[in-house]
């Protein structure tokens, strides 16, 4: 596969060293969007600098575009069907040719959203008043939803092994929660302990619903490893998207991989008969076919500007606090820093941050983790750096 010509690289284009124009800062203001434009909803204050969502300031792959355009040139937007061998086939190019992993086109399913599995799984697989466990610190949206369905929600630290099996083996815990590659860490889990953690879940009767929407944006040397080849015959699900990796998700639209035959079919009865969903958002099929036939130069060329921008707040942080001692993250655009041993108020840094220095970070109480700051860096390397370089001045007044 070559690379797309200059002309096909968008309206931003691109530089021998930027091709796609990663660098090039696109307005999305005015756009509905969630980071830019309703800020004020979550830090009460209107026009701030955003790094907060975690969807990237970046136009999508050239070839999406071009493939979406194509589509509604044709002009008819009907009914759809998801189950078809442009989709399906597409999904295992991607896994096989991205993640050396063989998925059964027969064990794929659609949904309108990730959460949205993970909500019908939820109910497939466990009952009002089980448990679900999950590691913690924890994407925000894993406690309301388990929460929502009247489930309880175990926490485990990220390495705590001994507390993992614990919490698995009591008798009311249904489902492993698992974050692969886990947000907002930006952890990857290395093979043997995904093998261990089947092994776990296979002992104690334990359903495994694996959220892998990260897994295309592993950093080298550290390899996403997908649920779908360690998981065997037990229950458990793969749900994920390209919305992430190619930055599509106002396309809505996602898919799972389910192991089992019998919550395969279960699961789609959900989809089609209780909650009338079995006519996909078209855009997104066609995104999903587009991203994972032609997009793996673009998404090489994002991973490696974002890897700029990383090593851009590694070394910030070198210069300035060194006591923190922080590393990039093994994947994604998420910047997760432990600011503890600055002994600095969580309350006290928003409020320099949001009243001073006009930017929105994330806290880590947030995702269940006082004391840290999730910093979303997948934009343009100059908007990293001005947020990077207001957090340094907000926590040099501070300490």
């Amino acid at each position: 596969m070559t690379s797309p010509s200059p002309a096909s690289r968008g309206r931003t284009g691109g530089t021998a060293q930027d091709p796609y124009g990663f660098g090039t800062p696109v307005d999305r203001l005015g756009t509905w969007c969630t980071q830019w434009d309703y800020v004020e909803d979550r830090f009460g204050v209107p026009g701030l600098l955003p790094f907060t969502i975690s969807d990237m300031d970046f136009e999508t792959a050239p070839e999406i575009l071009t493939a979406l355009r194509g589509r509604l040139d044709h002009g008819v937007l009907g009914y759809s069907r998801w189950r078809q061998d442009d989709f399906l086939s597409a999904i295992v190019h991607w896994y096989a040719t991205r993640h050396s992993t063989a998925v059964d086109p027969g064990s794929v399913v659609y949904a309108p959203s990730v959460v949205y599995q993970l909500s019908q799984l939820l109910r497939l697989w466990s009952r009002p008043g089980d448990g679900v466990v999950a590691h913690t610190p924890m994407y925000d949206a894993f406690p309301k939803t388990v929460a929502a369905h009247g489930r309880r929600l175990r926490a485990c630290p990220l390495d705590d092994w001994a507390e993992l099996e614990r919490l698995l083996a009591l008798p009311d815990t249904a489902v492993l929660l698992l974050c692969s590659p886990h947000n907002p860490t930006g952890r990857v889990w290395s093979a043997d302990e995904l093998d261990r953690m089947a092994r776990l879940c296979a002992r104690h009767g334990v359903a495994v619903i694996s959220d892998e929407i990260h897994s295309d944006l592993a950093h080298a040397p550290h390899v996403h490893r997908p649920w779908a080849g360690h998981g065997g015959d037990g229950r458990w699900a793969v749900v994920t998207s390209a919305s992430k990796s190619f930055n599509i998700p106002a396309l809505t639209g996602s898919y799972g991989i389910i192991g089992d035959p019998a919550s395969r079919d279960a699961y789609l009865r959900q989809l089609k008969d209780a909650d009338g969903l079995s006519s996909p958002a078209v855009l997104s099929l066609v995104g999903h076919i587009a991203a994972y036939r032609e997009g793996a130069p673009w998404l090489d060329a994002l991973l490696t500007y974002l890897a700029g921008n990383l090593a851009m707040v590694a070394g910030h942080l070198r210069e300035e606090f060194p006591q923190l001692g922080w590393e990039p993250p093994q994947a994604g655009y998420l910047a997760w820093i432990d600011l503890r041993s600055l002994g600095v108020d969580d309350d006290a840094l928003q409020r320099e941050l949001v009243e001073v220095e006009k930017v929105a970070v994330m806290p880590g109480a947030a995702y269940g983790s006082p004391g840290l700051v999730r910093l979303n860096v997948g934009c343009p390397r100059s908007k990293a750096e001005a947020g990077m370089e207001a957090l340094v001045r907000a926590l040099h007044r501070l300490t």
